[in-house]
């Protein structure tokens, strides 16, 4: 496989092609403004086959031979075949290969505040569900 793609964006990653208009529909959640600002992912959506059933490993590598990003999303095949559709999000600067799943919906505050070092991956990691999937911090 061959390294990932530059980019001044996150990159969601596709390495299940099994369902087209799930992917789709993906990329359509992951692209909707959230909350009353409106604030928006800034993200680069990476469908190339060559990343077909690309296993953490190997994403971890090619990641390492790419230019630096602290982060990595994923839709994998639990995106393409779960309910909530949950987009695999990896670690890839202080625990590099620690993941968690992340609704579609919550990439946008990932995204947002991890690119800008506001917040740290552990954060929205500790923060995850009993199931493992991070669907944002209770609101008080």
């Amino acid at each position: 496989m061959r390294r990932l793609p530059d980019s001044d964006q996150a990159l969601v990653l596709r390495t299940d092609f099994s369902e087209q208009a799930t992917w789709n529909a993906v990329r359509a959640m992951i692209l909707e403004p959230v909350g009353p600002y409106r604030f928006y992912a800034s993200v680069e959506f990476v469908d190339d086959p060559e990343y077909r059933d690309a296993s953490t490993a190997a994403l971890l590598d090619m990641a390492r031979r790419s230019a630096f990003r602290t982060f990595l999303i994923v839709a994998d095949r639990l995106t393409m075949t779960q309910p909530e559709h949950p987009l695999l999000v990896m670690d890839l600067n202080r625990e590099p290969g620690r993941e968690f799943r992340a609704l579609p919906s919550q990439i946008q505050s990932i995204e947002n505040n991890l690119s800008i070092a506001n917040m740290d991956f552990a954060e929205f990691a500790n923060a995850v569900d009993a199931d493992g999937v991070f669907r944002g911090f209770p609101q008080f």
